[in-house]
Protein backbone atom coordinates (compact mmCIF):
# COMPACT_ATOMS: atom_id res chain seq x y z
CA UNK A 1 0.00 0.00 0.00
CA UNK A 2 1.23 3.53 -1.06
CA UNK A 3 1.08 6.09 1.59
CA UNK A 4 1.28 3.53 4.39
CA UNK A 5 4.42 3.36 6.96
CA UNK A 6 5.77 -0.11 7.26
CA UNK A 7 5.12 -1.06 10.88
CA UNK A 8 8.83 -1.42 11.53
CA UNK A 9 9.74 1.62 9.90
CA UNK A 10 7.72 4.00 12.34
CA UNK A 11 9.70 2.62 15.54
CA UNK A 12 13.02 3.22 13.46
CA UNK A 13 12.09 6.75 12.16
CA UNK A 14 10.92 7.38 16.13
CA UNK A 15 14.18 6.54 17.40
CA UNK A 16 16.08 8.34 14.68
CA UNK A 17 14.24 11.84 16.00
CA UNK A 18 15.32 10.50 19.77
CA UNK A 19 18.65 9.89 18.46
CA UNK A 20 18.80 13.23 16.61
CA UNK A 21 17.40 15.55 19.85
CA UNK A 22 20.02 13.39 22.04
CA UNK A 23 22.97 14.86 19.33
CA UNK A 24 22.40 18.13 19.81
CA UNK A 25 21.21 18.28 23.26
CA UNK A 26 23.28 20.63 25.33
CA UNK A 27 23.86 23.94 24.68
CA UNK A 28 20.21 25.37 25.32
CA UNK A 29 20.20 23.47 28.52
CA UNK A 30 23.57 24.33 29.77
CA UNK A 31 23.25 27.95 28.88
CA UNK A 32 20.01 28.18 30.80
CA UNK A 33 20.94 26.06 34.01
CA UNK A 34 24.31 28.31 33.70
CA UNK A 35 21.55 30.93 34.69
CA UNK A 36 20.75 29.31 37.88
CA UNK A 37 23.75 29.96 39.36
CA UNK A 38 25.67 31.11 42.65
CA UNK A 39 23.74 34.57 42.28
CA UNK A 40 20.67 33.69 40.98
CA UNK A 41 19.83 30.58 43.90
CA UNK A 42 20.57 33.53 46.14
CA UNK A 43 18.42 35.85 44.54
CA UNK A 44 15.60 33.68 44.28
CA UNK A 45 16.10 32.40 48.03
CA UNK A 46 15.92 36.59 48.78
CA UNK A 47 13.07 36.67 46.50
CA UNK A 48 11.20 33.91 48.58
CA UNK A 49 12.54 35.46 51.88
CA UNK A 50 11.30 39.24 51.07
CA UNK A 51 8.19 38.55 49.59
CA UNK A 52 7.07 35.29 49.55
CA UNK A 53 4.71 33.82 46.55
CA UNK A 54 4.62 37.48 44.88
CA UNK A 55 7.64 37.24 42.26
CA UNK A 56 5.95 34.05 40.99
CA UNK A 57 3.90 35.78 37.76
CA UNK A 58 6.80 37.91 37.39
CA UNK A 59 8.95 34.44 37.10
CA UNK A 60 6.00 33.44 34.42
CA UNK A 61 6.71 35.95 32.54
CA UNK A 62 10.30 36.07 32.69
CA UNK A 63 10.51 32.05 31.49
CA UNK A 64 8.64 33.71 28.12
CA UNK A 65 11.07 36.44 28.01
CA UNK A 66 13.94 34.05 28.29
CA UNK A 67 12.57 31.11 26.06
CA UNK A 68 12.11 33.87 23.32
CA UNK A 69 15.43 35.57 23.91
CA UNK A 70 17.98 31.91 24.03
CA UNK A 71 15.44 30.56 20.96
CA UNK A 72 17.06 33.79 18.99
CA UNK A 73 20.23 33.51 19.93
CA UNK A 74 19.91 29.99 19.06
CA UNK A 75 18.50 30.43 15.72
CA UNK A 76 21.42 32.93 15.18
CA UNK A 77 24.63 30.83 15.51
CA UNK A 78 22.86 27.48 13.75
CA UNK A 79 21.92 29.95 10.22
CA UNK A 80 24.87 32.18 10.53
CA UNK A 81 27.26 29.86 12.12
CA UNK A 82 28.43 32.81 13.71
CA UNK A 83 28.66 33.96 17.79
CA UNK A 84 26.96 36.91 18.79
CA UNK A 85 30.57 39.02 19.34
CA UNK A 86 31.20 38.12 15.11
CA UNK A 87 27.83 39.00 14.62
CA UNK A 88 27.62 42.51 15.97
CA UNK A 89 31.15 43.03 15.46
CA UNK A 90 30.18 42.78 11.43
CA UNK A 91 26.29 44.60 11.82
CA UNK A 92 27.14 47.54 14.11
CA UNK A 93 29.26 50.07 15.41
CA UNK A 94 31.44 50.47 17.70
CA UNK A 95 32.08 47.54 17.27
CA UNK A 96 34.03 47.12 20.62
CA UNK A 97 30.91 48.21 22.54
CA UNK A 98 29.20 44.19 23.06
CA UNK A 99 32.66 42.82 24.56
CA UNK A 100 33.21 45.80 27.03
CA UNK A 101 29.61 45.26 28.37
CA UNK A 102 30.56 41.41 28.32
CA UNK A 103 33.38 41.91 30.34
CA UNK A 104 31.75 44.19 32.70
CA UNK A 105 28.74 42.28 33.75
CA UNK A 106 30.77 38.91 33.55
CA UNK A 107 33.51 40.29 36.49
CA UNK A 108 31.53 40.25 39.37
CA UNK A 109 29.73 36.83 38.13
CA UNK A 110 32.96 35.12 37.92
CA UNK A 111 33.50 36.18 41.47
CA UNK A 112 30.25 34.94 42.30
CA UNK A 113 30.40 31.83 41.54
CA UNK A 114 33.79 31.05 43.17
CA UNK A 115 31.83 32.46 46.49
CA UNK A 116 29.29 30.12 45.47
CA UNK A 117 31.60 27.22 45.70
CA UNK A 118 33.25 28.27 48.75
CA UNK A 119 30.09 29.04 50.34
CA UNK A 120 28.69 25.43 49.35
CA UNK A 121 31.38 23.86 50.82
CA UNK A 122 31.44 25.44 54.49
CA UNK A 123 27.97 23.81 54.64
CA UNK A 124 29.35 20.75 54.95
CA UNK A 125 32.36 21.52 57.23
CA UNK A 126 34.91 22.23 54.01
CA UNK A 127 36.94 25.66 53.99
CA UNK A 128 36.65 27.26 51.07
CA UNK A 129 40.89 27.75 50.90
CA UNK A 130 40.67 24.58 50.30
CA UNK A 131 37.77 24.12 47.90
CA UNK A 132 38.25 27.45 45.70
CA UNK A 133 42.02 26.56 44.94
CA UNK A 134 40.87 22.93 43.72
CA UNK A 135 37.84 24.14 42.07
CA UNK A 136 40.07 26.34 40.01
CA UNK A 137 42.63 24.15 38.50
CA UNK A 138 40.15 21.77 37.92
CA UNK A 139 38.11 23.96 36.36
CA UNK A 140 41.19 25.02 33.86
CA UNK A 141 42.28 21.61 33.63
CA UNK A 142 38.78 20.15 32.10
CA UNK A 143 38.64 23.29 29.97
CA UNK A 144 41.60 24.06 28.41
CA UNK A 145 42.73 20.35 27.89
CA UNK A 146 39.07 18.68 26.97
CA UNK A 147 37.40 18.98 24.09
CA UNK A 148 33.93 20.65 23.74
CA UNK A 149 31.53 16.85 23.72
CA UNK A 150 33.72 16.16 26.76
CA UNK A 151 32.78 19.66 29.06
CA UNK A 152 29.60 19.12 27.51
CA UNK A 153 28.93 15.90 29.50
CA UNK A 154 30.59 17.38 32.55
CA UNK A 155 28.45 20.52 32.40
CA UNK A 156 25.19 17.88 31.89
CA UNK A 157 25.92 16.14 34.79
CA UNK A 158 26.60 19.29 37.24
CA UNK A 159 23.07 20.41 36.01
CA UNK A 160 21.26 17.25 38.14
CA UNK A 161 22.27 19.03 40.92
CA UNK A 162 19.45 20.94 40.67
CA UNK A 163 16.79 18.31 41.59
CA UNK A 164 17.62 19.27 45.22
CA UNK A 165 15.78 22.05 44.99
CA UNK A 166 12.18 20.75 43.45
CA UNK A 167 12.69 18.28 46.64
CA UNK A 168 13.53 20.99 49.30
CA UNK A 169 10.18 22.88 47.90
CA UNK A 170 7.90 19.81 48.57
CA UNK A 171 9.03 19.26 51.70
CA UNK A 172 8.30 22.83 52.53
CA UNK A 173 5.02 21.57 52.46
CA UNK A 174 4.12 25.48 50.52
CA UNK A 175 0.70 26.37 50.96
CA UNK A 176 -0.82 25.28 47.37
CA UNK A 177 -3.70 27.57 46.78
CA UNK A 178 -1.56 30.63 47.14
CA UNK A 179 1.23 29.53 45.14
CA UNK A 180 -1.48 28.71 42.29
CA UNK A 181 -2.84 32.23 43.17
CA UNK A 182 0.67 34.04 42.65
CA UNK A 183 1.64 31.52 39.35
CA UNK A 184 -1.56 32.58 37.60
CA UNK A 185 -2.28 36.24 38.65
CA UNK A 186 -0.31 39.25 39.31
CA UNK A 187 0.38 39.77 43.25
CA UNK A 188 2.62 43.07 42.61
CA UNK A 189 4.25 45.06 45.66
CA UNK A 190 3.88 48.65 45.18
CA UNK A 191 7.83 49.89 46.83
CA UNK A 192 11.04 50.42 45.04
CA UNK A 193 12.45 46.81 46.79
CA UNK A 194 10.17 45.07 44.95
CA UNK A 195 11.14 47.19 41.92
CA UNK A 196 14.75 46.56 42.97
CA UNK A 197 14.24 42.62 43.36
CA UNK A 198 12.04 42.44 39.67
CA UNK A 199 15.56 43.66 38.06
CA UNK A 200 17.43 41.33 39.79
CA UNK A 201 15.56 38.62 38.66
CA UNK A 202 15.45 39.47 35.28
CA UNK A 203 19.27 40.63 35.68
CA UNK A 204 19.75 36.61 36.94
CA UNK A 205 17.59 34.92 34.36
CA UNK A 206 17.78 36.80 31.23
CA UNK A 207 21.72 37.20 31.74
CA UNK A 208 24.61 38.18 29.07
CA UNK A 209 26.41 35.34 29.44
CA UNK A 210 23.29 33.25 28.36
CA UNK A 211 23.24 34.35 25.27
CA UNK A 212 26.50 34.78 24.45
CA UNK A 213 27.63 31.04 25.33
CA UNK A 214 24.02 29.65 23.79
CA UNK A 215 24.98 30.93 20.21
CA UNK A 216 28.56 30.60 20.51
CA UNK A 217 27.84 26.85 22.12
CA UNK A 218 26.13 26.38 18.85
CA UNK A 219 28.43 27.28 16.32
CA UNK A 220 31.48 25.50 18.52
CA UNK A 221 29.29 22.08 18.36
CA UNK A 222 28.72 23.17 14.63
CA UNK A 223 25.05 22.99 14.76
CA UNK A 224 23.93 24.38 11.18
CA UNK A 225 20.07 24.68 10.00
CA UNK A 226 19.45 21.05 9.11
CA UNK A 227 20.48 19.96 13.00
CA UNK A 228 18.04 23.58 14.00
CA UNK A 229 14.93 21.85 14.77
CA UNK A 230 16.24 19.70 17.58
CA UNK A 231 18.13 22.59 18.44
CA UNK A 232 15.43 24.85 18.93
CA UNK A 233 13.87 21.62 20.97
CA UNK A 234 17.09 21.42 23.09
CA UNK A 235 17.08 25.10 23.58
CA UNK A 236 13.49 25.63 24.81
CA UNK A 237 13.21 22.98 26.91
CA UNK A 238 16.09 24.08 28.60
CA UNK A 239 14.72 27.82 29.28
CA UNK A 240 11.33 26.09 30.42
CA UNK A 241 13.31 23.66 33.30
CA UNK A 242 15.74 25.94 34.45
CA UNK A 243 13.21 28.64 35.28
CA UNK A 244 10.57 25.62 36.55
CA UNK A 245 14.29 25.36 39.34
CA UNK A 246 13.92 29.02 40.05
CA UNK A 247 10.39 28.91 40.98
CA UNK A 248 10.90 25.74 42.96
CA UNK A 249 13.53 28.33 45.22
CA UNK A 250 11.14 31.09 45.71
CA UNK A 251 9.03 28.51 46.78
CA UNK A 252 10.63 26.62 48.86
CA UNK A 253 12.09 29.87 50.57
CA UNK A 254 8.71 31.46 51.07
CA UNK A 255 7.67 28.24 52.52
CA UNK A 256 9.86 28.14 54.82
CA UNK A 257 10.51 31.95 56.06
CA UNK A 258 8.34 34.19 53.81
CA UNK A 259 8.25 37.87 54.55
CA UNK A 260 10.70 37.56 57.17
CA UNK A 261 13.17 39.86 54.36
CA UNK A 262 16.22 39.52 52.56
CA UNK A 263 18.54 37.23 53.25
CA UNK A 264 22.47 37.61 54.51
CA UNK A 265 24.39 34.11 53.70
CA UNK A 266 24.36 30.75 51.67
CA UNK A 267 24.02 29.55 54.92
CA UNK A 268 21.52 31.91 56.47
CA UNK A 269 19.16 31.06 53.23
CA UNK A 270 19.99 26.91 53.97
CA UNK A 271 19.35 27.65 57.67
CA UNK A 272 15.72 29.37 56.74
CA UNK A 273 14.60 25.96 55.10
CA UNK A 274 15.17 23.95 58.31
CA UNK A 275 12.33 24.43 59.94
CA UNK A 276 10.29 23.46 57.22
CA UNK A 277 13.06 20.49 55.60
CA UNK A 278 15.11 19.67 59.05
CA UNK A 279 18.43 17.86 59.17
CA UNK A 280 18.29 17.75 55.33
CA UNK A 281 17.91 21.51 54.55
CA UNK A 282 21.86 22.22 54.49
CA UNK A 283 22.57 19.18 52.42
CA UNK A 284 19.98 20.11 49.57
CA UNK A 285 20.66 23.93 49.77
CA UNK A 286 24.91 22.96 49.51
CA UNK A 287 24.23 20.26 47.03
CA UNK A 288 22.15 22.68 44.53
CA UNK A 289 24.42 25.33 45.20
CA UNK A 290 27.50 23.61 44.64
CA UNK A 291 26.65 22.04 41.36
CA UNK A 292 25.03 25.29 39.98
CA UNK A 293 28.11 27.48 40.90
CA UNK A 294 30.95 24.42 39.25
CA UNK A 295 28.81 25.07 35.83
CA UNK A 296 28.42 28.65 35.55
CA UNK A 297 31.75 29.29 36.97
CA UNK A 298 32.83 27.39 33.36
CA UNK A 299 29.94 29.31 31.54
CA UNK A 300 30.68 32.73 32.44
CA UNK A 301 34.47 33.25 31.67
CA UNK A 302 33.85 31.05 28.67
CA UNK A 303 31.15 33.44 27.18
CA UNK A 304 33.50 36.36 28.00
CA UNK A 305 36.57 34.50 25.64
CA UNK A 306 33.42 33.59 23.41
CA UNK A 307 32.34 37.17 23.06
CA UNK A 308 35.48 39.20 22.75
CA UNK A 309 37.13 36.55 20.64
CA UNK A 310 34.72 36.66 18.23
CA UNK A 311 34.73 40.52 18.50
CA UNK A 312 38.60 40.73 17.18
CA UNK A 313 37.92 37.88 14.61
CA UNK A 314 40.30 35.17 16.59
CA UNK A 315 40.35 31.30 16.79
CA UNK A 316 37.61 30.62 19.57
CA UNK A 317 36.81 27.11 20.17
CA UNK A 318 36.80 24.73 23.56
CA UNK A 319 38.51 22.01 21.51
CA UNK A 320 40.96 24.12 19.97
CA UNK A 321 44.61 23.97 21.82
CA UNK A 322 46.21 27.01 24.08
CA UNK A 323 48.74 27.60 20.83
CA UNK A 324 46.26 27.89 18.36
CA UNK A 325 43.75 30.36 20.15
CA UNK A 326 45.97 32.15 22.99
CA UNK A 327 43.48 34.98 23.36
CA UNK A 328 40.48 32.50 23.72
CA UNK A 329 41.86 30.59 26.76
CA UNK A 330 43.89 33.16 27.89
CA UNK A 331 40.69 35.38 28.88
CA UNK A 332 39.34 32.09 30.20
CA UNK A 333 42.34 32.10 32.48
CA UNK A 334 42.52 35.20 33.81
CA UNK A 335 38.86 35.69 34.88
CA UNK A 336 39.37 32.39 36.55
CA UNK A 337 42.25 33.13 38.25
CA UNK A 338 41.02 36.94 39.32
CA UNK A 339 37.20 35.15 40.53
CA UNK A 340 39.34 32.90 42.78
CA UNK A 341 41.53 35.10 43.99
CA UNK A 342 39.14 37.86 45.02
CA UNK A 343 36.34 34.98 46.17
CA UNK A 344 39.16 33.75 48.69
CA UNK A 345 39.06 37.28 50.32
CA UNK A 346 37.63 37.85 54.00
CA UNK A 347 34.37 39.16 53.99
CA UNK A 348 30.74 38.28 52.82
CA UNK A 349 30.54 38.53 49.27
CA UNK A 350 26.27 38.28 49.57
CA UNK A 351 25.78 42.34 48.74
CA UNK A 352 28.56 41.69 45.38
CA UNK A 353 25.87 38.66 44.61
CA UNK A 354 22.79 40.50 44.41
CA UNK A 355 24.23 44.09 42.97
CA UNK A 356 25.86 42.17 40.17
CA UNK A 357 22.27 40.98 39.38
CA UNK A 358 20.94 44.14 39.10
CA UNK A 359 23.90 45.45 37.10
CA UNK A 360 23.26 42.31 34.94
CA UNK A 361 19.14 43.58 34.60
CA UNK A 362 20.39 47.09 33.31
CA UNK A 363 23.31 46.17 30.90
CA UNK A 364 20.49 43.47 29.21
CA UNK A 365 18.62 45.62 27.50
CA UNK A 366 21.09 46.64 25.03
CA UNK A 367 22.18 43.40 24.18
CA UNK A 368 18.75 42.15 23.90
CA UNK A 369 18.06 45.46 21.40
CA UNK A 370 21.42 43.97 19.20
CA UNK A 371 19.98 40.34 19.48
CA UNK A 372 16.45 41.16 18.26
CA UNK A 373 17.41 43.71 15.27
CA UNK A 374 19.97 40.97 14.12
CA UNK A 375 17.18 37.85 14.38
CA UNK A 376 14.71 40.68 12.83
CA UNK A 377 17.42 41.23 9.51
CA UNK A 378 16.82 38.77 6.79
CA UNK A 379 19.65 40.20 5.57
CA UNK A 380 21.32 37.95 8.81
CA UNK A 381 19.30 35.20 8.72
CA UNK A 382 16.70 35.15 5.62
CA UNK A 383 13.96 32.78 5.61
CA UNK A 384 14.88 31.93 9.18
CA UNK A 385 14.14 35.70 10.31
CA UNK A 386 11.58 36.40 12.52
CA UNK A 387 8.05 36.13 11.14
CA UNK A 388 5.85 39.16 12.42
CA UNK A 389 4.27 37.59 15.50
CA UNK A 390 7.68 36.79 17.06
CA UNK A 391 8.81 39.90 16.07
CA UNK A 392 6.11 41.26 18.18
CA UNK A 393 6.12 38.88 21.17
CA UNK A 394 9.60 39.82 21.26
CA UNK A 395 9.56 43.26 20.69
CA UNK A 396 7.30 43.59 23.78
CA UNK A 397 9.86 41.33 26.04
CA UNK A 398 12.76 43.41 25.18
CA UNK A 399 10.83 46.61 25.74
CA UNK A 400 9.15 45.62 28.97
CA UNK A 401 13.03 44.86 30.60
CA UNK A 402 14.21 47.95 29.49
CA UNK A 403 11.38 49.99 31.08
CA UNK A 404 12.21 48.10 34.32
CA UNK A 405 15.87 49.40 33.83
CA UNK A 406 15.42 52.91 32.81
CA UNK A 407 12.96 53.17 36.20
CA UNK A 408 15.69 51.68 38.66
CA UNK A 409 18.34 54.08 36.89
CA UNK A 410 15.88 56.98 37.41
CA UNK A 411 15.64 55.99 40.87
CA UNK A 412 19.53 55.50 41.26
CA UNK A 413 20.05 58.99 40.14
CA UNK A 414 16.79 60.36 42.03
CA UNK A 415 18.51 58.80 45.43
CA UNK A 416 15.49 56.38 46.03
CA UNK A 417 17.16 53.10 45.09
Amino acid sequence: MTGVAAPEARPRRGLRRVLGLLAVAGPGLIAANAGNDAGGILTYASAGAQFAYRTLFLMVLVTVALVVVQEMCARLGAYTGEGLGALIREQFSPRASAGALLLVANAGLTVSEFAGIGAAVELFGVSRYVAIPLALVALWVLTVFGTYSKGERIAIVLSLAFLAYPVAAFLAHPNSRLVARDLLTPQFAHSTAFLLMAVALIGTTITPYMQFYVASAVVDKKIGPKDYPAERVDTVNGAILSNVVSIFIIIATAAAVGGSGPLASAREAAEALRPAVGSAAPILFGLGLLGASLLAAAVVPLSSAYGIAEAVGAERSVSSSLRRAPLFFGLFTMQLVVGAGVALAPGNLISLVVNMQVLNGLITPALLWFILTLANRRSVLGDAANRPLFRAVSTVCVASVGVLALAVVVLKVLGKA
